[in-house]
């Protein structure tokens, strides 16, 4: 099983960035997928979560009207557009498959500054 985080990087207040996580080793169309994202300090928060077939969707409210996720069951991934991007979006940014297991990717930094 792998989940591969990428798309993160450094970008300046108002930027946007658009993460991919892609799934390998399960069937990927059965589970729900979430964005975490983890800051120095903080403990990891729920960003956004999509059901298993991408009909529901919910965002923390930190990040509503900015951020969208969605997935491709064909291709195994699920993304976040990230919009009007601020410093305190920085964080590592996971992503997560939830079903009768759940799995963690690696992470993926995003940083948010000038």
């Amino acid at each position: 099983v792998q989940l591969v985080e990428s798309g993160g990087g450094l970008v300046q207040p108002g930027g946007s960035l658009r993460l991919s996580c892609a799934a390998s080793g399960f069937t990927f169309s059965m589970y729900a997928m979430g964005w975490y994202r983890q800051a120095p300090g903080k403990e990891r928060e729920l960003v956004a979560s999509i059901t298993s077939a991408g009909g529901t969707t919910n965002y923390a409210d930190s990040v509503k009207g900015r951020f969208t996720i969605s997935r491709d069951n064909d291709k195994n991934t699920v993304y976040l557009q990230m919009n009007s991007l601020r410093p305190e979006d920085t964080a590592v940014y996971y992503c997560r498959a939830v079903y009768l297991l759940n799995y963690w990717g690696q992470g993926t930094q995003v940083t948010v500054s000038t």
